[in-house]
């Protein structure tokens, strides 16, 4: 299976890789990840290559080959979508981080029209306002948590636990409550 997770800096998108691979290795799961940063720490594009469960490939996952595509910003998820498969699924976050330019006001960012193009390109399309439910559960930052719960409704070939359990490793023990209540929420989010 491979995944390719998008987003922007400072979402946790690397966390939420390294989740990823840890709860596959645990599974005895073979795994190859890549990550592409840039300028992660001004906003600017980040993405992770997973690969799982396939031996001699190489940490990138080619175009059109992705079977998942976990979007943490819309306009990310359309500027990968050339990476998912035909029949693929995309899990994408609802909420855009805007770029400055479009904050001045001097670039358009059509939220609207970018979520109403990915559903209908893409097969299995779940749109998810993550950052709410990150809040509700306790801080915007557990988005990633929120996204990684809601990915366990897509056939992972590992259980949820498993991957809950390798991304609270990652955290400081004070995080974990919060970041368990994300997780739930993100899991029963797609379970409707």
């Amino acid at each position: 299976m491979d995944i390719l997770i998008v987003g922007v800096g400072g979402q946790g998108i690397i966390l939420a890789s390294r989740a990823i691979g840890a709860a596959a290795l645990a599974a005895g799961l073979p795994v190859r990840t890549a990550e592409t940063i840039g300028m992660a720490q001004r906003e600017g594009s980040v993405v992770s290559h997973v690969r799982l469960g396939q031996d001699g490939v190489g940490p990138l996952i080619p175009t059109g080959g992705a079977d998942i595509l976990l979007a943490l910003e819309p306009a990310e998820a359309c500027r990968y979508l050339g990476y998912l498969k035909p029949g693929g699924s995309a899990l994408i976050s609802t909420t855009p981080v805007v770029p400055v330019t479009a904050a001045l006001g001097t670039t358009p960012y059509p939220r609207e029209e970018i979520l109403a193009y990915l559903q209908n390109n893409v097969a299995h399309c779940h749109l998810l306002d993550a950052p709410a439910l990150a809040v509700q559960a306790g801080s915007h930052r557990a988005l990633n948590m929120v996204m990684l719960g809601a990915l366990t409704g897509m056939e992972l070939p590992f259980p949820g636990d498993t991957l809950l359990a390798a991304a609270l490793q990652l955290l400081p023990a004070r995080l974990h409550e919060l970041n368990r209540r994300a997780f739930e929420l993100g899991k029963q989010a797609l379970e409707v």
